[in-house]
């Protein structure tokens, strides 16, 4: 179980092409964690895994966007008892290469299918640590955010809506920007001023710091 005063290990991959952040997040220096966001370079985020004697016990995608999920295949291959988790309302893009925006690109992206879904309000806890969820559409229409409240400070598993001085898109084909702005007024502003948001494109932040200064919330 996991102690207030604990914060985990936060190890990032990022992929080239889109430069999108994949997460791995322990309690300890070794051992149990999980990938958030797997990429478009997963033999990288094994490296980093094998390198710091860690193993995957889930698998989540905040949504289901291509660059969010390509590596799931090829992780679940390697761990195929860790179950992929993604909310509910995108789960169906893990297979479908037009809705995760692959195919569009010319190069189409098929994960496997998620072990589990999520809701607004679920609590799941992999590698000691407890996630809420909340649904946070906008950038994508099933997109979910995980927050683990119990540490300190909490950690907030952003995904692509609420980046340092700036926000997820919303031209997508299921996005909406003031549905955008109104999950992150209700869903990320409402958390402390200290919580740390680990966005799936750019460097880390705080809600605090995004109050204050996010050109895109004032």
């Amino acid at each position: 179980m996991q102690n207030k005063e604990t914060s985990p290990f936060v190890r990032v991959v990022t992929s080239a092409l889109f430069e999108e952040n994949a997460y791995l997040l322990s309690l300890a220096e070794g051992g149990a964690c999980i990938v958030v966001d797997p990429g478009l370079e997963p033999d990288r985020i094994v490296d980093e895994l094998e390198a710091a004697g860690l193993h995957p016990v889930a698998i989540l995608n905040t949504h289901g966007h291509a660059d969010h999920i390509a590596g799931n295949g090829y992780l679940k291959e390697r761990w195929p008892d860790a179950p992929l988790v993604i909310g509910a309302g995108d789960a169906w893009k893990l297979t479908d290469a037009k809705g995760n925006l692959s195919a569009g690109f010319g190069m189409p992206i098929i994960s496997p299918v998620a072990d589990q879904t999520v809701d607004e309000g679920e609590v799941v806890e992999f590698a000691g640590i407890r996630w809420t969820v909340y649904d946070t559409p906008g950038h994508s229409a099933g997109h979910v955010i995980f927050v683990a409240k119990e540490l300190s400070p909490m950690i907030v598993l952003g995904g692509d809506v609420l980046f340092a001085g700036s926000i997820g898109r919303s031209d997508f084909p299921d996005g909406d920007h003031e549905t955008l702005i109104e999950s992150i007024r209700t869903k990320l502003l409402t958390l402390p001023d200290s919580a740390v948001v680990l966005p799936g494109h750019g460097p880390p932040t705080t809600v605090g710091e995004e109050r204050r200064t996010n050109p895109f919330l004032t």
